[in-house]
């Protein structure tokens, strides 16, 4: 039975009453689900263009080496983003140090180790929903458990203190990312490799790991573009919005008080004097470049391990 065979159509309507074989109808219905589609799709990409417009037009003009280069300052034309990109390229590296290997390790137990039972299921579930508590949630736990409760590791509002927050943030998306990208590893590679002899831990390692590390790695990248960018959770758990000085290259400088990109933005942002919002506009341009760089990251590293696969 095809679309173009109508006698087709009318045998199976006679044969099941409760079925409408009106193809026009379903033709019309599925133009205009199909201009709905792309009259969202338009409307959002118009909106996009609007703010980088809006931004770049603002921003543009101001953004140049003494503003990469300048600290945060009362004065609008001498303040620069030193200190909060400093920080924002401190939280990723640390972030990325402490969520990677937990969020793997943890993706490659539960889809490769864990048995099914109810036990697993629950982690699962949980995870699912962890990974779309709203970012202000997290601040609220990274507030009571990393700036109080230990307080003698982290020194209490600090680099390492926002960098475990954003870690607990990020780790539920970089499991999911993790598993979705073991599953789509074929299941006779894992047999070829037992019935060569290899241990489960060998198959891993040497044939599934390899053939999923350009999805983990999108996603993983995927999951900081998001740290990068959140304000809320830092917010809570008290990031200043002022620091005339750059954290030290060193253990030490985990322990130091710090500030990001979308704090410094936030705090222009909110102030009534224009100058300050032409700053936020620059500081927003640099942001989408940090993050793009970002993205691209990913994409590189996909395309190298997929030809790698090849």
């Amino acid at each position: 039975m095809t679309v173009q065979d109508p006698k087709a159509f009318q045998n199976y309507s006679e044969a099941n009453p409760n079925f409408n074989a009106s193809l026009s109808d379903r033709y019309r219905l599925d133009k205009i689900l199909e201009f709905a589609a792309w009259t969202a799709t338009f409307f959002g990409l118009a909106m996009l263009v609007i703010l980088l417009i809006t931004v770049f037009r603002d921003g543009l003009f101001r953004l140049n080496w003494s503003f990469i280069t300048s600290y945060p300052s009362r004065n609008p034309s001498a303040a620069g983003i030193l200190s909060p990109l400093v920080g924002s390229i401190w939280l990723l590296i640390t972030v990325a140090l402490v969520s990677f290997p937990l969020g793997v390790g943890a993706g490659i137990y539960l889809e490769e180790y864990a048995s099914d039972n109810w036990l697993t299921r629950f982690v699962d579930i949980n995870i699912a929903n962890l990974a779309a508590v709203p970012s202000i949630i997290y601040g609220l736990l990274g507030l009571q458990l990393f700036v109080r409760w230990m307080f003698p590791i982290t020194n209490g509002r600090s680099v390492l203190a926002g960098a475990l927050t954003l870690s607990l943030l990020i780790l539920p998306v970089i499991i999911i990312a993790t598993r979705e990208a073991l599953r789509t590893v074929p299941d006779s590679i894992r047999q070829a490799g037992y019935a060569l002899g290899a241990t489960k831990w060998q198959v891993i390692r040497i044939q599934v790991f390899p053939l999923a590390l350009p999805g983990i790695l999108t996603g993983t990248i995927l999951a900081l573009s998001r740290a990068i960018g959140e304000t809320a959770s830092l917010i809570t758990i008290g990031a200043l919005t002022f620091i005339a000085f750059v954290p030290e290259l060193s253990l030490k400088g985990l322990q130091s008080p710090f500030t990001a990109l979308p704090i410094q933005i936030y705090n222009w942002v909110s102030r009534p004097q224009p100058e300050f919002h032409t700053n936020a506009a620059a500081a927003i341009i640099v942001l989408m470049i940090l993050l793009l760089l970002m993205n691209t990251t990913a994409i590189v590293l996909r395309n190298k391990f997929q030809k790698a696969r090849g």
